[in-house]
């Protein structure tokens, strides 16, 4: 049975909180005697952590400190590893944000003792078991369909020509182009990788909802939300939202950084 096929026998056991995009006065100043946490920025297949540029300086500017995995995208047990290298050579609490495939990373990497909350940024959320690949097979008939070309070589690339469409079509014309022309390879042992511990079924999450997305459908992205009882954010947008709108972006990670000082207290 599908993830999607799931989603319409489960939504009515499932809960969602809704929350609204706006920036919390609370987080320049912190919590008294609590240590802010510091963010840590995994990107998803095709691209890599530069895109996470106007992200990392609206944080910045709001006094977060900020890490940004490069990833390689080889394969799911390596952008963990990579993941937890960075969270390895950070003092105190640690804010893990996955954008796509990045989400299926910190899924797992996410397990860290150091890592008190999960956001997702119109990402892939996978329980135990399962795959990115998984969930994209299970995808219902006129959905989107990403322009996958044929692997080349063990690796995974998508149609220039359709790159902006389905990828960045809220991004400027010419910064598309260039995301394009300038894809990361995707390993497929990172699209069959499975989670053996999914992290959001005992840590807290965040979601951000994106209606556009024409790379992983609004359906999907609502059941895995729903299923890991993430705390949800929606915004118009493509699957580039954090490059495109990145203060929506940041307004979410702020509001998970929030609300774990105020428990942390």
């Amino acid at each position: 049975m599908g993830i999607y096929t799931t989603f319409s026998q489960t939504k009515t056991n499932l809960k969602m909180k809704t929350d609204v995009l706006s920036k919390d006065p609370s987080v320049e100043q912190g919590s008294a005697g609590a240590k802010k946490p510091t963010v840590v920025l995994v990107h998803g297949g095709f691209v890599d952590g530069s895109g996470w540029q106007a992200v990392y300086e609206n944080l910045k500017k709001d006094g977060y400190n900020v890490a940004i995995v490069q990833n390689p995208t080889i394969s799911l047990a390596g952008d963990v590893a990579a993941t937890k290298q960075v969270i390895a050579n950070i003092d105190g609490p640690v804010i893990l944000v996955g954008h796509s495939y990045g989400g299926a990373v910190i899924t797992e990497a996410g397990n860290d003792p150091k890592v008190t909350a999960l956001v997702y940024i119109t990402a892939f959320a996978p329980d135990q078991s399962e795959s990115v690949g998984s969930i994209i097979k299970s995808a219902p008939a006129g959905a989107p369909v990403p322009p996958i070309l044929p692997p080349q070589d063990g690796f995974l690339f998508l149609d220039k020509t359709k790159f902006a469409a389905s990828f960045a079509g809220d991004v400027d014309a010419k910064a598309a182009d260039f995301m394009a022309n300038s894809q990361v390879p995707w390993g497929l042992e990172a699209l069959s990788g499975t989670i053996s511990q999914a992290a959001w079924r005992s840590k807290p999450s965040w979601y951000l909802l994106v209606t556009e997305d024409k790379m992983i459908p609004i359906d999907a992205q609502r059941f895995m939300s729903k299923r890991a009882g993430s705390t949800v954010s929606e915004v118009h947008g493509s699957h580039a939202i954090y490059v495109s709108q990145p203060k929506a972006v940041v307004a979410l990670i702020e509001k998970a950084a929030t609300a774990t000082l105020a428990s942390a207290n």
